[in-house]
């Protein structure tokens, strides 16, 4: 016989349930005393349904079966189900990340390359989510899913391409690549717009006026902001640091990795390597070209063009 681990875990809701009933049935006939405290019945009703549950398990003979995502996948951790097209020809493998797993003891100095193939960040590699796995490293090292040489980049000194599809970033000099990344763009409902636009503000310490984050309720932070367009409502629209969970995930902003901000807002990583939003700040909106910048918002002209083409990844 052979149960799944969501199985089990409804089973343990189900006992959880059974024994608050008898905790509170116990406590009405052995007057326990009302300094008793809620913290411990619900730790006491918890351990005596792991218990149940357990013995359950071991006197029926139950095999567990091996960890995996959820069918359902409500949170969307399964990275495994969108598809990108440049991954097609690149063979992998789904990985869920155990409790003991990080990207770095699963993949050596290799991590980076497997983190920017799966367009996920260290923060969110956690237990749980599933990611693609190359079988051979040596087939994303170096990986660049976008165009060495853009055409329609010529004329211009900085040009940035962004494809929705391939959640990645672009910058070209006269048409050369100069710059490559992983993007988290909008996702569905609030989709990042199509279009030719031109960079006409920069902020080194912009945060967001409308989002906060949750566990602080602090605003959420875009450092190296670079704005490209405002809405008919006056919404303003970046491309600024931010988490990339490995999916389209913004309210229409252009996310890049910034781990220098991850540690400063949430602790970690410990040693901040990816940094793509500082790298492209540097290069798109240089001080050589639009004067010292004091981290404040200003506006610029002559910004680089960014276009935005194609569609949000089918999600399988």
């Amino acid at each position: 016989m052979s149960i799944s681990h969501v199985t089990l875990r409804r089973v343990l809701r189900l006992n959880k349930k059974y024994f608050q009933r008898l905790l509170e049935r116990c406590q009405e006939e052995t007057k326990l005393p009302s300094s008793l405290g809620q913290r411990y019945k619900t730790g006491l009703t918890l351990v005596l349904a792991s218990c149940f549950t357990a013995v359950m398990v071991l006197a029926g003979g139950v095999a567990l079966d091996e960890p995996g995502p959820s069918p359902a996948d409500k949170a969307w951790e399964n990275l495994t189900r969108f598809d990108i097209p440049s991954q097609r020809s690149i063979p992998w493998r789904p990985r869920f990340i155990m409790p003991q797993d990080t990207l770095e003891s699963l993949y050596g100095d290799d991590w980076v390359w497997v983190a920017r193939f799966n367009r996920v960040d260290r923060r969110h590699a956690y237990p749980g989510v599933t990611i693609k796995e190359p079988l051979r490293i040596a087939d994303v090292k170096g990986y660049q899913p976008l165009p060495g040489v853009y055409p329609q980049a010529r004329t211009y000194g900085r040009y940035l391409l962004l494809d929705k599809g391939e959640q990645w970033i672009a910058g070209y000099d006269r048409g050369l690549l100069a710059f490559s990344a992983p993007a988290a763009t909008g996702k569905a409902g609030t989709e990042t717009p199509n279009g030719i636009y031109r960079i006409d503000a920069r902020h080194r310490k912009h945060t967001s006026s409308l989002y906060k984050i949750e566990e602080e309720g602090e605003q959420y932070p875009m450092d190296n902001a670079l704005r490209f367009h405002i809405d008919e409502q006056l919404v303003g629209y970046w491309i600024h640091a931010r988490d990339l969970p490995g999916r389209p995930a913004s309210h229409g902003c252009i996310g890049l990795f910034d781990e220098v901000m991850q540690k400063r807002m949430f602790s970690v990583p410990q040693k901040p390597v990816l940094m793509d939003s500082q790298k492209l700040y540097a290069w798109a909106v240089p001080d050589s070209i639009h004067g010292e910048d004091s981290g404040d918002a200003q506006e610029i002209q002559g910004g680089p063009v960014l276009e935005v083409r194609g569609e949000l990844p089918n999600y399988r």
